[in-house]
């Protein structure tokens, strides 16, 4: 669908209900995400970690602009489905950030570095088929979504070492 046409198809209320929608997900599955991250946890600051960790700061100043992303990108796309292709999205979608959020209670809720690895590799397939859904109905929204699961990659990668590291741990 082309870009004047997919904006004349939706009024401008609809548009906007649609980023409400995929904006209050992304910011519900950060808070309920966020809500269990303790990286001062006397648990957490034990373990072995690889010098390419990057610092706690980070990891908000990269997770922000990524979620705008998620946010962005899945309303556009949503706007552009047809509607058995926005039902599958929606799915898609929220099971992503559900899994997004998982990640943080399997890790620093569980205390387990296996249990957060297990978690981030289910991610890294729930960013592919998102990313799939994504294309399916608007190429450039799929594009947009580039970076997180690179950055998820690069979690999975830096969960595998932690895990790795912190074997007798868990």
């Amino acid at each position: 669908m082309h870009l004047k046409a997919a904006f004349t198809a939706h009024p401008p209320a609809n548009r906007a209900k649609t980023y409400a929608a995929t904006a209050s997900a992304v910011a519900a599955t950060a808070v309920l995400g966020g809500l269990a991250v303790d990286a001062d946890s006397p648990w957490y600051r034990r373990l072995d970690k690889p010098r390419w960790q990057p610092p706690s700061r980070a990891f908000g100043l990269v997770w922000t602009p990524l979620y705008v992303s998620i946010a962005a990108a899945s309303g556009r796309a949503l706007l552009r489905a047809r509607p058995e292709q926005r039902r599958r999205l929606t799915r898609s979608l929220a099971g992503n950030l559900a899994l997004n959020a998982g990640w943080n209670w399997l890790f620093f809720g569980c205390r387990s570095t296996r249990a957060g690895l297990a978690g981030t590799l289910l991610l890294d397939v729930g960013n592919v088929h998102l990313i799939r859904r994504t294309a399916a109905a608007d190429r450039p929204a799929a594009r947009a979504l580039l970076p997180y699961a690179a950055w998820c990659v690069f979690a999975t990668a830096l969960n595998a070492d932690l895990a790795y590291r912190n074997r007798a741990r868990g």
